[in-house]
């Protein structure tokens, strides 16, 4: 077994369809469909169920990609140790929720790329559980979550403090008005959903119209134009509510704040690119003002 076979079984396994890898990995088709066939053949077992509309994988198939996210996971970075030197330069893939790549990142981001301009810099965007997900499968160096994080593989870093609020159409005059609306949220996955469903089923609210966006721009959207509410960041909506588009409803103690999360895997490799981008953060902790940089 190889790691050019486990890359691209990790490709075909992520979309599903040997086209579909073979393009991403820029290989011919029948080359990618050559050397799955041999790893099953060498491995004694299918990995792949084979249908009409692609491929899914077997048991045998889950636990390999498990494996085969460590071992080629552990070859990139091992790549990135030897070539690492103490000036910050290379690849950086970061990833971040919406929320926080909208209003916190920018001049943290800015900042980091002025005195390093060696590192390619890169963000993916993505709900919480989706981060995760990438930084697990050592796709992502890191990323910015917004919930504490206390899974055994990752370690994190307090970085944002967020008040929380629900956003409505400027006529909506209270909560009780508010949530007799249509509620805009992401995809599951989403900490600020998470927390707005569970807060209104222990209030016994039974909102049965939930609208999924796929953009925070989009929700904010719906929202002024009376579509519906969302639990957002006060500084997401701060401007809009100033310029009277929407309207910022306090919510109880108990949910008001949150906390955005820098993770990382606990096993993995710090290069002097990541190391520079935590020595710039704010901390949580010691700070909960909108200024990021000082």
């Amino acid at each position: 077994m190889e790691s050019t076979d486990l890359r691209i079984f990790q490709a075909v396994a992520r979309e599903g369809s040997i086209t579909k890898a073979a393009a991403r990995l820029g290989y011919v088709q029948s080359n990618v469909s050559a050397r799955i066939q041999q790893l099953e053949s060498d491995l004694g077992t299918m990995l792949f169920l084979r249908h009409n509309r692609g491929m899914t994988l077997s048991s045998s198939g889950q636990t390999l990609l498990v494996y085969a996210d460590k071992i080629v996971g552990l070859l990139d970075e091992a790549s990135r140790a030897l070539a690492s030197s103490t000036e910050p330069s290379g690849p950086l893939r970061i990833g971040s929720t919406q929320t926080a790549a909208a209003v916190r990142l920018p001049k943290l981001l800015a900042v980091y790329y002025e005195r390093h301009p060696s590192v390619v810099l890169s963000l993916a965007t993505g709900h919480t559980q989706f981060l995760i997900d990438k930084v697990l499968q050592y796709e992502l160096d890191g990323a910015f979550i917004g919930t504490q994080c206390d899974h055994p593989e990752l370690q994190s870093i307090p970085v944002f403090d967020e008040e929380l609020v629900i956003a409505t159409a400027p006529p909506v005059a209270d909560l009780e008005e508010a949530f007799t609306k249509p509620v805009l949220v992401y995809s599951i996955g989403c900490s600020y959903r998470d927390i707005l469903e569970r807060w209104m089923q222990g209030q016994g609210v039974r909102q049965s119209v939930i609208m999924e966006f796929g953009t925070l721009e989009a929700i904010v959207g719906g929202v002024s134009a009376g579509l519906g509410i969302s639990l957002l960041p006060r500084t997401v909506v701060a401007k809009h509510a100033v310029e009277g588009a929407v309207r910022a409803h306090e919510v109880p103690e108990s949910i008001r704040h949150m906390r955005t999360e820098f993770i990382t895997r606990k096993d993995s490799f710090i290069s002097s690119a990541l190391h520079a981008l935590i020595d710039l953060m704010p901390r949580a902790s010691a700070q909960t003002s909108t200024d990021m940089v000082q």
